[in-house]
């Protein structure tokens, strides 16, 4: 009996030396504790991310860049409608007379800057033998008191489609050939205020052929 004792006691101490964590129980011998390992936490939830800021981000950036794209397209189509100012007796071009211009109307629209654009639509016809590439014509806006209030000389261009909006493009991407006949429009970023409102004169002042 006392050798089992002492057994006891001998393995008691043999496990604490080791350093393993003790439980005493009635027979003075400290029994280390099992781990159960490292206590299971479940993780936490990921928050739903919010999509507004980042559509809202993106819409944006798409508006600024059709808006800069429509600034672009108004500038290449407009660009080159400007030319020197023509005298008022300058002759008219010898084929005139082959290109009638008719069906007339004018209209008006807002610009990105907050202004006014003023548009002459009209429709002209090729009498003549040749195939037009390049029509050159001066527009006289006339005052109440039928002075020339606005001397303006521009390319004549054709409307190219009408939806979804109204392009034009240079009488040379589509030339006017014999017997032929085309919409055309001239554009106007400012007109003079003493204009009296009645359609303008249009003169040809030149006319390319092939």
């Amino acid at each position: 009996m006392a050798n089992s004792s002492a057994r006891e006691r001998k393995t008691c101490v043999h496990k604490e030396e080791r350093g393993w964590p003790r439980y005493s129980f009635g027979n003075r011998c400290k029994i280390p504790l099992v781990s159960t390992g490292p206590e299971l936490v479940p993780p936490a939830e990921k928050p739903e991310r919010n999509w507004l800021p980042l559509i809202l981000a993106a819409a944006v950036v798409l508006l600024v860049a059709a808006v800069a794209i429509l600034s672009l397209e108004h500038g290449r189509n407009h660009g080159s409608n400007a030319v020197s100012v023509t005298p008022l007796g300058a002759p008219l071009d010898p084929y005139a007379t082959s290109l009638a211009l008719t069906r007339l109307a004018m209209s008006e629209s807002g610009n990105l800057a907050g202004g006014k654009v003023t548009y002459l639509d009209g429709q002209i016809a090729n009498s003549g033998a040749r195939t037009v590439t390049s029509v050159t014509v001066q527009v006289l806006f006339r005052s109440y008191a039928h002075e020339v209030a606005q001397n303006e000389t521009q390319h004549l261009k054709l409307i190219r489609v009408r939806e979804p909006y109204i392009d034009v493009e240079p009488l040379s991407a589509a030339p006017l050939k014999p017997g032929d006949q085309h919409d055309f429009r001239l554009i106007f970023d400012a007109v003079s205020p003493d204009w009296d409102g009645a359609l303008p004169e249009i003169r040809i002042l030149r006319v390319e052929t092939k």
